[in-house]
C-alpha cells in the first residue's frame, strides 16, 4: 500500500517543497437539500478533527434548498463550535455553492467533502498531513491499491472510469480519480487557480487539472468512498457530458498553447 505520499505510477509527480506549517484547515462542504445526512456527516468530521488535534472550520454552503438544511445548520451550531455556515444567495449549482464557500474561508488549506458522508473524515486528516509535508495539493484515489469503493452504482461506476481514463490520456498525468471531487489544496492554490468557469460538477475537473497544469505540487493517496444513506444524489450521469469536456478542453488548451503564461510565478 503507498504511504500517504507516494505517486500512483511512474510518472513524476511533483516533489513536496518546505512550506510554512497550516494553522487552520477550512471544511468546504456544498449542501442542497441534506438536512438527513448533513447532522451524522458533520458529527463525525468534527469528532474526527477534534480527536487529532487539527484546527479548523468546517464551512457548510446552503445551496438554495428546500428543506430544513438551514434550519439544521442553526441547530448543529450549538454542538459543533467550529461549523461556519453560509448561505449562497447567488446562482445555485454545485460549482457555484463549492466557489461561494471558497470565498469565505478563513484557512491556509482547505478540503472539498461531500455532506452525504461518502468521504471519510480519516482520508481528510491524510490529506492534512500530506499538506503540511510541504505538498500544494493532496489528491485521492479510490482506484488504486487500498483505495475502495462501496456500494457504488453500475453504471456510474463504467462511466467514471470511462472518463477518468480519457483524462488520463489527454493530460498525461498519472491520476486515475480526477472527476472525485473530495481533494484538498493549500490556499495559494485556490487563489492561483482563478477565476473558476465551472457551475456545475464539472468543477470537480477545473480545480486539480488547473493544480496541475499551473505547476504546483501533488502527490495521491489511497482513499475509500461510500454511497450516501439518505437523500438523493445530486450528479446526474447527463452532467457528465458536454460540461466536463469543455472544462477539459478549456485546461487541455491552457497547457499546450498558453506557453506558460498561466504558470505559477
Amino acid at each position: 500500500m503507498p504511504s500517504a505520499s507516494a505517486p500512483v505510477s511512474n510518472f513524476p509527480v511533483s516533489a513536496a517543497k518546505p512550506a510554512c506549517p497550516l494553522t487552520l484547515y477550512s471544511i468546504v462542504i456544498p449542501a442542497h437539500n441534506e438536512e438527513e445526512s448533513l447532522p451524522p456527516t458533520l458529527r463525525a468530521i468534527h469528532e474526527v478533527m477534534v480527536r487529532e488535534g487539527i484546527p479548523h472550520e468546517i464551512v457548510v454552503v446552503d445551496d438554495g434548498s428546500r428543506d430544513r438544511t438551514w434550519a439544521v445548520l442553526q441547530e448543529l451550531r450549538t454542538t459543533i463550535p467550529t461549523l461556519a455556515p453560509v448561505q449562497n444567495l447567488g446562482l445555485h449549482g454545485f460549482g457555484r455553492a463549492v466557489i461561494c464557500g471558497l470565498n469565505n474561508i478563513n484557512g491556509d488549506a482547505c478540503v472539498i467533502m461531500m455532506a452525504d458522508a461518502s468521504d471519510s473524515p480519516e482520508d481528510a486528516v491524510k490529506y492534512w498531513r500530506i499538506l503540511n509535508e510541504g505538498y500544494e495539493c493532496a489528491f485521492g484515489s479510490r482506484f488504486i491499491k487500498g483505495g475502495r469503493v462501496i456500494d457504488y452504482p453500475r453504471l456510474k461506476l463504467f462511466i467514471n472510469r470511462l472518463a477518468n481514463l480519457i483524462v488520463r490520456i489527454g493530460f498525461n498525468i498519472p491520476l486515475n480519480d480526477t472527476t472525485n471531487a473530495f481533494k484538498a489544496y493549500r490556499r495559494n492554490v485556490i487563489e492561483g487557480c482563478r477565476p473558476y468557469l465551472s457551475p456545475h460538477f464539472n468543477l470537480t475537473v477545473e480545480i486539480p487539472l488547473k493544480a496541475i497544469v499551473r505547476g504546483y505540487s501533488w502527490t495521491v493517496t489511497p482513499i475509500s468512498w461510500q454511497n450516501r444513506k439518505h437523500g438523493v444524489p445530486k450528479l446526474k450521469i447527463s452532467e457528465m457530458g458536454s460540461r466536463y469536456f469543455f472544462i477539459c478542453a478549456y485546461v487541455w488548451l491552457e497547457k499546450y498553447f498558453s506557453r506558460g503564461d498561466y504558470q505559477r510565478k
